[in-house]
């Protein structure tokens, strides 16, 4: 965790205190004491699969193919196949149930 000064806005570094370990500014004299636990976490947010395989109207243009759906049983499916490994690796099939009540999308 990147903490900065508030006075010149340098990233403070921790050192040890006469007492305790505390934030010090190298461009100036800032130097803020820590008292406590100091920790920050960021959880990134994940990309619906839609948007990674161009949104929902990338389905519109899709081919349709006999694959059933492995939750509602229909037997027709909409599917896109992209290459998302390396080159030298099979390309990820992707399928989406024809059933717009189920609209189920799963990957081989």
């Amino acid at each position: 965790m990147l903490t900065f000064c508030p006075e010149c806005g340098s990233v403070l570094q921790i050192e040890d205190g006469p007492q305790c370990m505390r934030f010090a500014c190298p461009s100036c004299p800032y130097v803020c004491p820590v008292t406590e636990k100091v920790s920050s976490r960021i959880y990134p947010k994940l990309k619906d699969i839609d948007d990674v395989l161009g949104g929902p109207q990338a389905w519109e243009n899709a081919q349709i193919t006999d694959e059933r759906c492995p939750i509602c049983s229909h037997e027709r499916a909409y599917f896109m196949q992209l290459q998302t490994r390396s080159a030298d690796e099979p390309m990820t099939i992707f399928y989406r149930c024809a059933d717009n009540g189920c609209a189920h999308r799963w990957k081989e």
